[in-house]
């Protein structure tokens, strides 16, 4: 009989592999960027279960929240004929294939080989505590220039996108 996390991580793994599939196999791009988005809340909820409750947090708010956002008003505010058909199939499957198969063995190869004995790291009482001990701590420096690669990378975006804008 499987406990109630191992039985809510298998439906969990499930919702979210069934949407991330639905993603790449939706033919229409608005329900992909939904299907987009719950597949971001189901790796939240995996995170939950694994007692990384500020991962959580940040999955729902930056990539369900901001990221799929991003990608709907993107596709909403660009000119297209019909939004039905926009996102088109590509006939690379072999070679695709190929690819996910090669990182699916990979990734089975290397978490074989991975020491999953119980204990075997320290982790702190306050998983948010620790993580802003870090951030705002030692690697200061480095999120502070990630912040500012950050906006001037929006910066300039709206200076590309202006231009084309009025190239047109």
């Amino acid at each position: 009989m499987l406990s109630t996390n191992a039985l809510a991580f298998w439906v969990l793994a499930a919702i979210t592999i069934a949407a991330a599939l639905a993603v790449v196999l939706s033919k229409n791009i608005v329900h992909s960027a939904l299907f987009l988005i719950l597949a971001f809340v189901g790796t939240a909820g995996i995170y939950i279960l694994l007692h990384a409750e500020f991962l959580a947090a940040v999955q729902v708010m930056v990539y369900a929240g901001a990221v799929a956002v991003l990608i709907v008003f993107a596709v909403m505010l660009t000119r297209r004929g019909d939004i039905r058909a926009s996102n088109l199939y590509n006939s690379s499957y072999l070679g695709a294939g190929i690819v996910a198969l090669g990182l699916f063995i990979a990734t089975s190869l290397m978490l074989g080989r991975m020491n999953w004995t119980a204990g075997g790291g320290s982790m702190a009482a306050n998983n948010v505590e620790a993580i802003a001990d870090a951030i705002l701590g030692r690697f200061v420096i480095p999120f502070e220039v990630a912040a500012i690669l950050l906006l001037v990378a929006i910066v300039g975006a709206i200076i590309v996108a202006r231009g084309v804008k009025e190239d047109r």
